[in-house]
């Protein structure tokens, strides 16, 4: 396939885990990219892994200068942006409610929901409300459904997020714009492995363990790939889904069935 070919597409959070593997598979069907991260060495060297089709930002997404920097890039490169992909995720610090700090709660909540708008807002100023076409995606949790033990801050910005998602759908969709939300379970990623060290050193368990239990109430009893949630993530950024807006769709084994 070749579904990205003559478009342009914004993905946040590019330096490791979910964000690289995106990349490379849009870039294999003929996308030109822009990659932020906070971390420039690693988003350099995943730009450079694609070549000349990508172009590596060092951004902090929750800074509106470096969010139009960010655009800018990809605006004075290519002209346009077709296809938002708004990654970008920190976990944040694992409370319990009564312990919980507004620093804790409101940074994650920065980055993992309103850097979303942020880079919505600009992408559509910029290119796609003139151009009358583009695709958002944004990424949740399925700690947005029901919520996690000790994460209250990280669940309650990725719920939000799902709103955000059906709020900017019901706008932007008389421009031809669509926005949805991938919302993947537990993913094995480095991620995903140090928090089950943690938890496994907490609990005086081992990490399989704690796999193990993840893994129960699955249906499938598996861990998604980063290659699972791409390939659904690149399905609604392409025009294969030129009429799927506004939902929240989960890959998560089967953990929730909506």
């Amino acid at each position: 396939m070749n579904r990205f070919a003559g478009k342009v597409a914004i993905i946040t959070g590019a330096s490791s885990g979910l964000g690289p593997v995106m990349a490379r598979m849009m870039a294999a069907e003929g996308a030109k990219l822009v990659l932020a991260a906070r971390r420039k060495d690693l988003v350099e060297e995943a730009a450079a892994a694609i070549g000349d089709a990508a172009v590596a930002v060092q951004a902090d997404v929750t800074d509106e200068a470096d969010v139009a920097a960010m655009v800018e890039a990809a605006m004075s490169r290519w002209g346009q942006v077709d296809v938002m992909m708004n990654n970008a995720a920190v976990p944040g610090t694992d409370k319990y409610i009564w312990e919980q700090t507004v620093d804790n709660f409101l940074d994650t909540y920065k980055v993992d929901c309103m850097a979303a708008m942020l880079c919505t807002r600009e992408v559509l100023n910029r290119s796609m409300i003139e151009r009358r076409s583009g695709a958002i995606i944004n990424f949740s949790s399925g700690a947005g459904w029901d919520g996690m033990v000790r994460k209250s801050h990280y669940s309650a910005a990725k719920g939000a997020l799902r709103i955000l998602t059906k709020v900017t759908a019901k706008e932007v969709g008389q421009f031809n714009i669509r926005c949805n939300c991938v919302v993947p379970g537990a993913i094995g990623t480095d991620l995903m492995i140090n928090y089950m060290k943690r938890i496994a050193d907490e609990q005086g368990v081992s990490v399989e363990e704690i796999a193990a239990g993840i893994q129960a109430p699955l249906p499938l009893k598996t861990f998604s790939t980063p290659e699972d949630v791409a390939n659904l993530a690149l399905f609604l950024a392409s025009d294969q889904a030129r009429t799927i807006t506004g939902q929240s769709i989960n890959v998560d084994a089967g953990l929730v069935m909506s």
